[in-house]
């Protein structure tokens, strides 16, 4: 849970999550650590295989979509058109265990990252949202 401070703005209000990840280079560097654990986890073996086996992209439309989601620059849109995560994954066969090993890779990936232990905890709770949209079966 976040502690709040008097005047203090909370993760999700306006760009203030946007910050606390450091702006799209820090959002770069979660990204490229998720991917790197996708790549090496036992567990992510499916949802790997999911992707082509070139990253670049994947890479760069997950930043792009953090970037908006996080509260800044609405950089997936301005470079690949508004998305409807649903409709994004329907084509995978993605059950419960394809979105834990997501957020398995996503919670290694946190705790990498030079950020406060709260905003860690918050944006791994505040992902299980799109991850659990990403579910295309179970």
């Amino acid at each position: 849970m976040q502690i709040s401070e008097p005047g203090r703005p909370q993760y999700g209000d306006g760009d203030t999550s946007y910050q606390a990840a450091g702006g799209i280079d820090g959002i770069r560097r979660l990204v490229d650590a998720f991917y790197d654990q996708m790549e090496t986890l036992p567990q992510a073996a499916d949802i790997r295989a999911m992707h082509r086996q070139d990253l670049a992209e994947s890479r760069d439309k997950l930043s792009c979509f953090l970037s908006g989601w996080l509260g800044g620059p609405k950089l997936y849109r301005e470079k690949y058109g508004p998305i409807s995560i649903p409709a994004a994954h329907a084509q995978l066969r993605i059950g419960s265990l394809g979105r834990d090993a997501w957020l398995l890779c996503m919670e290694k990936a946190l705790e990498q990252q030079p950020w406060a232990d709260d905003f860690k905890r918050y944006l791994l709770r505040a992902l299980s949202v799109p991850a659990e949209r990403c579910r295309t079966r179970d």
